[in-house]
């Protein structure tokens, strides 16, 4: 009879999986199946962050640079980031939840005329041509309702990302195809392609995961709960300390194979690894947060921390800056010191030095 799972065998089984040997940048797109992006670059952009952890000689800015190469897209999964043309798919057409007007039915219609006619276009030059004037974007502020009803159009796969201009998205239409999507088999996928990105998870987790697809598959919000119930029959499970854990039926956490190395990982705020915070304080036992909204006299990490990862355990955080062309760095431990192995200081140094190198210093 086999031994029952541990949570070390589980923390074990999370890190090894999602830190894959480094690959191209196309495999490991179509592996990872989603790569969440966020506009902050506390060194780097959180995409940056974390492919360098999966691409071999992979440098800030690589993604952006390739994007128009690569059959990937930028749209809402279970967040917003780059998809593979494969996952885009299983979500499209989308119906959003709000319902535009007929006036505003209009604008979008000429909208699409117009990048007919122009094919790529910059927000910019479509608020100069069409200028509608400023709407109350998500965040509070003020936005272009130009720019506004471009993304709602986005969206709703009537566009495309074509590319980015010093990280503005420039438009092209997207060609329209018919489609009929069964939405049990699709919500399947979806669940799976999820499953196999975050995994092993716990079954707050796993239900976290299967609320977000809101963002990506709104028109099937009601077939939700339903998907969740299928998947949560067809996964493996096992339950540890009164948790139920999960993860896809055909991988063992206990293999050999999910050994930890000796190295030290600086990881994004969004990387697959700590991207659950309930699994983050199961496995390593404290509390990360992502302070970059709150309020500077509050943090207690720092703006933009990193997770520290060495072998299987996150150990601490860092905050990195660059200052006149040089890779500034501060660490902070949960033990209130640095691990006093001679192997946690070369591999630090070596991790300091990857991260000069994907920055260009």
């Amino acid at each position: 009879m086999p031994a029952p799972i541990t949570l070390d065998d589980l923390r074990r089984y999370a890190v090894a999986r999602s830190l894959f040997t480094p690959t191209t940048l196309p495999r490991a797109i179509a592996k990872l199946g989603f790569v969440q992006a966020d506009p902050i670059r506390a060194p780097a952009r959180a995409q940056d962050l974390i492919l360098r952890q999966r691409v071999k000689d992979y440098r800030a800015g690589d993604l952006e640079r390739r994007y128009p190469r690569l059959a990937i897209e930028e749209d809402y999964f279970v967040n917003y980031g780059f998809v593979s043309r494969e996952l885009h798919a299983l979500m499209h057409p989308r119906t959003a939840r709000n319902v535009w007007t007929a006036a505003k039915k209009r604008r979008a219609q000429s909208l699409l005329d117009f990048i007919r006619e122009r094919g790529q276009v910059h927000p910019r030059e479509v608020e100069e041509f069409f200028a509608h004037g400023k709407v109350t974007n998500a965040w509070g502020g003020s936005s272009s309702a130009t720019t506004h009803l471009l993304d709602g159009m986005h969206y709703r796969g009537w566009l495309r990302v074509a590319r980015r201009d010093n990280g503005i998205r420039l438009y092209e239409l997207r060609e329209q195809t018919a489609s009929d999507p069964d939405p049990v088999a699709h919500l399947d996928a979806l669940v799976d392609v999820a499953v196999a990105k975050y995994a092993p998870l716990p079954a707050l987790g796993l239900s976290t995961l299967a609320s977000h697809l809101r963002l990506g598959v709104p028109q099937w919000s009601g077939e939700r709960k339903a998907a969740l119930a299928r998947a949560r029959a067809r996964l493996a499970h096992t339950r540890i300390d009164g948790v139920d854990w999960f993860w896809p039926a055909d991988e063992r956490p206990q293999s050999a194979r999910h050994a930890p190395d000796d190295r030290v990982r600086l990881l994004a705020p969004f990387d697959p690894v700590v991207w659950d915070r309930r699994r983050f304080e199961l496995f390593w036992g404290w509390a990360y947060r992502f302070e970059a909204y709150t309020p500077a006299p509050k943090r207690k990490l720092g703006y933009y921390a990193l997770p520290l990862l060495w072998r299987e355990r996150v150990i601490g955080w860092g905050n990195l800056a660059v200052n006149d062309g040089r890779l500034a760095c501060e660490l902070g431990y949960v033990a209130g010191r640095p691990p006093a192995e001679r192997a946690f200081r070369s591999a630090l140094e070596q991790e300091l030095a990857a991260m000069r190198g994907f920055l260009g210093l």
